[in-house]
């Protein structure tokens, strides 16, 4: 006689569907939000540029855009690195096996990420002064406000990336097996990175290069 095979009960079939991780899902949620507060400050700068053309094209003869086009690839090249760093921590390779950049980890890369972070806010910083330098402050005029207030609080976003990246190098070294939950963390700091390079490249092209 054949055997009989029972059923999957209801609570078999549950333990079986492979949910969403609440922490990605809770993150892609919040960037959302964060898309509608990043809106808002385009909002600004179109409205300023239709009501004050003349302003609009005075200031933005002052800003570097070859510097700018720099920067903005350093920050680029960062997203890329931090794709290479969650690539080896879904491979559950949190640290290089060879000094071949092929076969770093996680951390190589996240640290490599970190480094190009921190030069492009620098950077920011760097222009910031130049432009005190050359005339306009942030109480200048509405554009120098509309500036800094929209590239100021891109770089606080960065910054806060920056912060992420050395949180899950930390704790990378603290557990004693780099399991899935470190991977899952690595790959949710990688959302806010790309989001935080995806707003810049629109800020890019808007601020620099809308006459």
């Amino acid at each position: 006689m054949g055997t009989v095979t029972t059923p999957a009960t209801y609570s078999q079939a549950l333990r079986k569907v492979k949910r969403p991780d609440p922490v990605a899902v809770g993150t892609i949620v919040w960037l959302g939000s964060e898309v509608m507060f990043f809106a808002g400050l385009f909002a600004i700068y179109f409205t300023l540029r239709s009501t004050s053309p003349e302003l609009w094209a005075q200031e933005s003869s002052l800003l570097n855009v070859p510097f700018a086009t720099v920067n903005t690839i350093i920050l680029v090249l960062s997203s890329v690195t931090c794709q290479m760093g969650v690539f080896a921590a879904e491979r559950f390779q949190p640290y290089r096996t060879a000094r071949n950049p092929l076969r770093w980890g996680m951390v190589e890369w996240f640290f490599l990420s970190f480094f190009l972070g921190a030069v492009f806010v620098s950077g920011q910083v760097w222009e910031y002064a130049q432009l005190v330098a050359e005339g306009m402050p942030i109480a200048a005029n509405a554009y120098a406000s509309a500036f800094y207030l929209t590239t100021g609080f891109h770089a606080l976003h960065v910054t806060g990336g920056l912060v992420a990246f050395l949180l899950v190098i930390g704790r990378a070294y603290a557990v004693k097996n780099f399991g899935r939950k470190e991977m899952t963390t690595s790959i949710v700091v990688s959302y806010y990175w790309h989001f935080v390079d995806v707003v810049w490249i629109a800020l890019f092209l808007v601020i620099y290069f809308l006459r």
